[in-house]
């Protein structure tokens, strides 16, 4: 599965109209492969979906977390997710990326759902929803039978979304060490999985 296509409503908002997406009309979602000149884009939306989640008192180690998550992945897609036998998308309306999401290999029969996103002006349009279903998809595409994924406790939209969609909460645990994958600092994560 290369792509895939929807329509669902944008909410109204200053950065719509910037950005050139009106807020009455209807807007074609697409999901495609990541290709090098989406870096900007993937990279500014990281950035600000992330900033909008640090609470005031973790804003430094945020900080941190976004430089390594950059150097170690966001900057080099390609190669961080084809050593990991994955892939990265995005979901786009014309040349706007409003969704990002990538597929990593994990232990076992099992791919990890990474760094889905939705750019919070596009928000509650069922972007997350498509990009998720996407996801099962390219995994049974690939005789993967598991999907496996992790949010924090400052993800309450992603957790619905998550239980929602049938996925079992496997743990919960409060992550004090930083890495590409986790801010640390004492935050709790959830982690899921759902046989597809």
């Amino acid at each position: 599965m290369s792509s895939t296509t929807f329509a669902g409503r944008l909410r109204p908002g200053r950065r719509q109209h910037r950005r050139g997406i009106g807020a009455s009309s209807r807007q074609e979602i697409r999901i495609r492969p990541f290709v090098e000149g989406d870096a900007p884009q993937v990279r500014a939306l990281f950035i600000a979906v992330n900033r909008l989640l640090a609470p005031p008192d973790l804003r430094d180690a945020f900080e941190a977390y976004f430089t390594r998550s950059l150097a170690e992945e966001i900057d080099r897609i390609d190669v961080y997710y084809g050593a990991r036998e994955g892939g990265f998308w995005v979901a786009h309306s014309g040349d706007l990326i409003v969704g990002t999401f990538g597929l990593e290999r994990a232990e076992g029969q099992a791919m990890e759902l990474r760094r889905m996103y939705v750019d919070p002006a596009a928000r509650r349009a069922g972007i997350a929803r498509q990009m998720l279903q996407f996801a099962e998809e390219e995994c049974r595409r690939r005789d993967i039978p598991r999907l496996e994924l992790s949010t924090s406790e400052l993800q309450q939209a992603a957790l619905a979304l998550y239980r929602q969609a049938g996925y079992l909460l496997l743990r919960e645990e409060v992550v004090e060490t930083a890495s590409n994958k986790t801010v640390g600092g004492g935050i709790r994560r959830y982690y899921f999985a759902k046989t597809l």
